[in-house]
């Protein structure tokens, strides 16, 4: 793991993978033919302080499902790319269009399709439960796993950092 303390005051954007990261990367199979994902209340909060503070959250996940799709766009995420092909692609594009420079984005991912694009970003990292070529990839290992609490540590440690994660009484996004 690399020096990633040092790199916690540049982050202007987080972007996440969904299975492994914001899931538990369990998949709760209907007989509709949906397959069911459970997300952490908790995750959701980080990201709602992350984006009131100005921060960019986006999305890059191979997977696509109507209701990750849902919960993602309920959490007010303007930058949802689900069915990604190219994560590489995706995380260059989007550096272009928000002007925003690899050293200032952390990425989080779980397992080898993260690889590539978590070797572009400023700040990668991963849950506890990552495989180990994610690890070795990570410049941090979150102490929580996936889908239970690793998006909001990283988020929380990146704004106590810049100094703003402060309680803002009164202040939701607005849906």
């Amino acid at each position: 793991m690399g020096n990633y303390l040092s790199k916690l005051e540049h982050i202007r954007c987080f972007i996440f993978d969904v299975d492994g990261v914001l899931t538990d990367g369990k998949v709760l199979a209907l007989a509709s033919g949906e397959q069911a994902r459970s997300f952490l209340v908790k995750d959701g909060y980080g990201i709602e302080r992350a984006l009131l503070a100005g921060y960019t959250v986006a999305i890059i996940s191979g997977g696509h499902q109507e209701g990750v799709a849902k919960r993602l766009s309920f959490l007010h995420i303007k930058h949802i790319h689900l069915g990604v092909k190219n994560k590489v692609e995706v995380f260059t594009n989007l550096c272009t269009e928000l002007n925003i420079a690899p050293h200032q984005v952390l990425y989080m991912g779980d397992d080898w399709p993260d690889a590539e694009v978590m070797q572009l970003a400023g700040l990668p990292c991963c849950p506890a439960d990552a495989t180990q070529e994610i690890k070795e990839i990570a410049d941090y290992v979150s102490s929580y796993k996936g889908g239970e609490g690793c998006v909001r540590d990283v988020i929380e440690k990146v704004m106590k950092v810049q100094g703003t994660w402060r309680k803002m009484e009164g202040e939701r996004i607005n849906n």
